[in-house]
């Protein structure tokens, strides 16, 4: 398991990427299923990795705690899951009820997603402002082990700034976690 930090590909202002995704509901997501919410976050993650299993109650608070003022919460899952068993859509569905997730969750078997929005490591999440302009990509928090308690909310920041108009104070931080597991 490769610690990786994220990259920038889509510059700040830069359009969301349009995906077709297949949801853990059976329901096929592209980007303009999620134009009635102003603000999008789209992060970059899958079932087994630590980095993820420490960020993923994180971010069931936010989209609970954002979803009345606009915001939305869309996963995606690019690894490669024949040879990453643990990243299967069947796995998907079993991960997303035993965490209780509260927003959509999507396979992306291509890894064309990952690769349109420059994503390289779990979780990797951009937010979108309404105009699906990128206005903050990468760390949710500054707590990096299972357990620790973040000291610093960088996406709750950010989003705040959003909600009051004004830009996130940073425009990019890495996030860490493990490298998404591409196929050969």
């Amino acid at each position: 398991m490769a610690l990786m930090q994220s990259e920038k590909k889509i510059k700040t202002g830069g359009p969301a990427p349009d995906f077709k995704l297949m949801g853990i509901d059976g329901r096929t997501y592209a980007l303009a299923d999620f134009s009635a919410y102003p603000y999008l976050l789209v992060v970059f993650m899958c079932n087994h990795c630590p980095y993820v299993k420490q960020k993923i109650q994180t971010l069931i608070k936010l989209q609970a705690h954002y979803l009345d003022r606009g915001l939305r919460i869309v996963g995606i899952n690019s690894n490669d899951a024949k040879n990453y068993p643990d990243d299967s859509f069947e796995n998907m569905i079993a991960f997303a009820q035993s965490q209780g997730l509260n927003f959509p969750y999507l396979h992306d078997p291509d890894q064309t997603a990952a690769r349109d929005y420059g994503a390289v490591c779990t979780p990797d999440p951009f937010l979108f402002d309404q105009s699906r302009r990128l206005v903050y990509q990468g760390r949710i928090d500054d707590a990096l082990q299972l357990g620790e308690a973040a000291t610093h909310n960088d996406m709750a920041e950010a989003l705040d700034h959003l909600l009051a108009g004004k830009q996130p104070p940073q425009a990019f931080k890495h996030s860490m976690g493990c490298s998404i597991k591409w196929k050969p």
